[in-house]
C-alpha cells in the first residue's frame, strides 16, 4: 500500500523503511482478507485477467523460433482483410498469360498460403496445373496435384486435362508418357469419367511421346464411350503420323480420307499439319501406297458404321460450331486401324505381282512423265492413262493459263481412273504435288471456307520447287489471301536459297523483306550464313554485322563453322574462333563437338611419314584451338524449367534430383 510523502521524507535510514514495508504488508494482506470474505469462487477471473485469446502452439514452430541462423525471416500473417481465393484465382491467371509462372506460383505458396493464410479451392491449383503444363514443368505440376488432394480438393476435368497436357509437352517424352500412362491408370481404378477435352489432351501425349498405334488405342476408347470425333481429334493423329519420318505422308493421307467420309471439314490447323506431313515424311513403298491411296472409295465403305443410341443423343446435344457438324456415323478404329498398317499383313507375293504390273504400266506410258501436269512431281509423279503427244502440248498450253492441273489426293471427287499408281515421291515438291500443288491446295482450302495463313505460306515456300512459278508467285498469292508477310516467310526463302549454294540469290531477297517494311534479324543473317563456303564471305558477313551495330550469337558463329568444316578450310575456322573471342561470345556444346571434329587427325593419316600442307593447316588450327579453349568460358545449357523456379525451390530440385541418381536409394 503507497504511503504519504511526509512519512517518506522524514524517516530517512533504511531500518524505519523496512518497518513501514512490513506494517504496510501487513495491513494489505488483512483488507484483501475482509474484501474476500463476501466473494464467490470462479469470478475473481473475471476482474484480474487481461487476457481474452488463447492461441494453441505446435512443436514444429517453437522449434521455427529457436532456430538460429535463418536463411530467410520468418514469414508473419499480415494484419488487415484477406483477398478472396477468388481474387488469387484471377491475379494468377493474369500472370500466366503475360508468361510469368514464377510469380504467379510465388504469389500462391508464399502471400497467399503462407502470409495471408487463405484456403485455397480447385481452381487456385487448376489454374497454375495449366500454368505449368503449357510450359512442360510436368514435376510441379504433379506436386500441385498431390497437395490439392491432400487439401481435400477434388480434381475436375479441367484438372486432368491441364496434366495430360504439361505430360505432353514436357521436355523428356519418355518421362512425360510414363507419367500419363500412371495418371491414366489411376483415373481408371476411380472410375472416372473423361470429357472429349480430356481425351484430345491424352491423345496428344500419345501423338507427341509414343507412336499411332498407342493413339489408336485412345481412339477406341474415344469411340467406345460414345464421344464425337470431331477435326480436333483427327489433328492429333495428324501430329503423330508426322513422327514417322518414312512413312508419315501416306498415313496422313490415310487419316484426311477416313476424316472426310466421316463428314468433317478440315480447318487451317490440318492444312498445315498436311504441308508439315509433306515436309518432313516420305510416302514409303509406293506399291503399298497405290494400293491403299488409290482403292476406290466404295472399297472402304465397310470403315462406316451406324451410330448406337447414345452417340445419336450426344449428337444431338453437341454444338456444332461453323461447317464442323457431328457425324451421325461412327468410324470404325479397328478397320482404320488395319488399313493404316496394311503392309503387316499383306501377302509377300501380292506385293511383287503388283510392282510388276506397276512397272510395265510405266514401260508403256513413258510419256505421261513428262507432261505438265506431273512437271513437278518428276520421279514422285502420278502417271495418267491415254496422254500422246498432241495432248502433252495442249496440256502444256493449258498449265500456262492454269497452273493447277495435278491430281490432289485431298479432293475425295478426283476420278479414280485418272491414276495409274504413285511413284517413289523423294522430295518435298514431289509429294506437294500429290495434293495439286500450291495453288490446288490452296484452292482445296478455299473450298473447305478454311483460310490460310501466314505459318500456311511459310511452309508453302518450303515446299515448293526451286525455281518454279510457285515460289515466284508466293507473294502475289499473299497479297491476293490478304495475308500479313512477316520476316519468318522471308527468312524461309533465304534459307532454302542458302542450302542450294546460292548466296546472291539469298541476298536478292533481302530487297523484298525492305520493300514490305519489314527489318532482317539474327535468323535471317544466320540463314545468309549456310551459304558462306569460302572465307571471304564468311568475313564478310561477320564485318556487315559489326558494321550494323549487331553481334553475332552463338547460332551465326556454328553456321559459320558448319560451313568451313565441310569444305576442310582451317584458316577459315581459326578466323571465326578470333571473332568469337574479341566478340565474347561463349561456346555452347554444339560449338565445341563441331570444333572438336575439325581438330581430329584424319583417321588414316600418318603424321611422321611425311609432310604435306594438309597436315600444317590442322597443325596450326590445332594449336590456336586449345590456346582459345584456355580463355574462352563456355556456355552451360539451362534447365528447361530454370525460369519458372525461385531461388530455394531450385535448390530442392537439384537435390531432389541428386538423390534419384544415386543408386543405392
Amino acid at each position: 500500500r503507497p504511503f504519504s510523502s511526509s512519512q517518506a521524507s522524514g524517516k530517512l535510514p533504511g531500518s524505519d523503511l523496512r518497518e513501514i514495508d512490513a506494517g504496510s504488508s501487513a495491513e494489505a494482506v488483512g483488507e484483501e482478507e475482509e474484501e474476500d470474505e463476501g466473494v464467490e469462487f470462479g469470478t475473481l477471473s473475471n476482474k484480474f485477467s487481461s487476457r481474452k485469446y488463447y492461441h494453441k502452439t505446435t512443436s514444429r514452430f517453437q522449434n521455427l523460433k529457436l532456430q538460429e541462423g535463418e536463411e530467410e525471416p520468418e514469414r508473419k500473417p499480415r494484419r488487415g482483410p484477406k483477398n478472396s481465393p477468388y481474387w488469387y484465382f484471377l491475379k494468377c491467371k493474369a500472370l500466366i498469360k503475360e508468361d510469368k509462372l514464377a510469380e504467379a506460383l510465388e504469389l500462391f505458396e508464399v502471400q497467399m498460403l503462407k502470409e495471408e493464410r487463405v484456403q485455397p479451392e480447385e481452381s487456385n491449383y487448376t489454374v497454375l496445373i495449366g500454368g505449368c503444363g503449357r510450359v512442360g514443368y510436368v514435376k510441379k505440376a504433379f506436386r500441385l496435384y498431390n497437395d490439392m488432394k491432400k487439401r481435400g480438393l477434388t480434381p475436375t476435368e479441367a484438372t486432368y486435362t491441364a496434366l495430360f497436357n504439361a505430360c505432353a509437352e514436357s521436355p523428356w517424352k519418355d518421362s512425360g508418357l510414363q507419367s500419363a500412362l500412371k495418371l491414366r491408370q489411376q483415373l481408371k481404378s476411380k472410375n472416372e469419367e473423361l470429357n472429349l477435352i480430356t481425351y484430345h489432351a491424352l491423345l496428344k501425349v500419345c501423338a507427341l511421346c509414343s507412336d499411332l498405334r498407342m493413339c489408336f488405342d485412345v481412339l477406341k476408347e474415344m469411340v467406345h464411350k460414345g464421344h464425337v470425333l470431331t477435326a480436333e481429334t483427327f489433328s492429333f493423329l495428324l501430329m503423330s503420323c508426322i513422327k514417322d519420318s518414312e512413312n508419315g505422308f501416306r498415313y496422313a493421307l490415310q487419316v484426311w480420307k477416313e476424316m472426310t467420309k466421316l463428314g468433317i471439314k478440315a480447318d487451317s490447323h490440318i492444312y498445315n499439319l498436311m504441308l508439315r506431313a509433306a515436309r518432313d515424311c516420305g510416302i514409303g513403298d509406293p506399291v503399298v501406297a497405290s494400293e491403299v491411296l488409290l482403292r476406290p472409295a466404295h472399297d472402304n465403305s465397310s470403315q462406316l458404321r451406324l451410330a448406337p443410341g447414345r452417340q445419336k443423343e450426344k449428337v444431338k446435344n453437341q454444338k456444332k460450331k461453323g461447317s464442323e457438324s457431328a457425324a451421325a456415323v461412327q468410324l470404325d478404329v479397328e478397320a482404320m486401324e488395319k488399313q493404316l498398317f496394311w503392309e503387316s499383313s499383306v501377302r509377300p507375293e501380292e506385293p511383287i505381282r503388283q510392282q510388276n504390273k506397276d512397272v510395265n504400266c510405266a514401260e508403256t506410258e513413258p510419256a505421261a512423265l513428262d507432261s505438265p501436269s506431273v512437271a513437278h512431281g518428276r520421279t514422285g509423279a502420278l502417271m495418267r492413262r491415254g496422254q500422246n503427244k498432241t495432248e502433252q502440248e495442249q496440256a502444256r498450253l493449258s498449265q500456262k493459263l492454269h497452273f493447277c492441273n495435278l491430281p490432289n489426293l485431298l479432293d475425295s471427287r478426283m476420278a479414280d481412273a485418272a491414276v495409274v499408281s504413285l511413284g517413289t515421291a523423294a522430295t518435298p515438291s514431289d509429294r506437294l504435288a500429290l495434293m495439286g500443288d500450291a495453288e490446288g491446295f490452296l484452292n482445296k482450302m478455299k473450298d473447305d471456307n478454311a483460310e490460310p495463313n501466314i505459318k500456311t505460306f511459310t511452309l508453302l515456300a518450303e515446299l515448293v520447287g526451286p525455281q518454279s512459278p510457285s515460289e515466284s508467285s508466293l507473294l502475289a498469292l499473299l497479297d491476293e489471301h490478304k495475308v500479313k508477310v512477316d520476316v519468318t516467310f522471308f527468312n524461309t526463302l533465304i534459307r532454302k536459297k542458302s542450302k542450294q549454294g546460292d548466296l546472291e540469290g539469298a541476298k536478292s531477297v533481302l530487297p523484298a523483306l525492305v520493300k514490305r517494311g519489314l527489318s532482317p534479324n539474327l535468323q535471317t543473317f544466320c540463314n545468309l550464313a549456310i551459304a558462306c563456303h569460302r572465307e571471304k564471305d564468311g568475313l564478310q558477313l561477320l564485318s556487315d554485322l559489326k558494321r550494323s551495330g549487331v553481334t553475332p550469337n552463338k547460332y551465326i558463329y556454328s553456321t559459320l563453322i558448319a560451313a568451313a568444316v565441310r569444305q576442310l578450310d582451317y584458316s577459315y575456322l581459326t578466323e571465326i574462333l578470333r571473332d568469337m573471342r574479341n566478340n565474347q561470345v561463349p561456346p555452347n556444346e554444339v560449338i565445341i563437338r563441331q570444333l572438336e571434329f575439325a581438330a581430329q587427325y584424319p583417321p588414316k593419316f600418318d603424321r611422321y611419314k611425311s609432310k604435306n600442307p594438309y597436315l600444317e593447316k590442322i597443325n596450326g588450327f590445332r594449336g590456336y584451338y586449345y590456346r582459345w579453349l584456355k580463355v574462352m568460358p563456355g556456355e552451360e545449357t539451362p534447365h528447361p524449367w530454370e525460369k519458372y523456379r525461385t531461388a530455394k525451390r531450385a535448390v530442392d530440385d537439384h537435390e531432389e534430383e541428386a538423390v534419384q541418381e544415386q543408386p543405392g536409394q
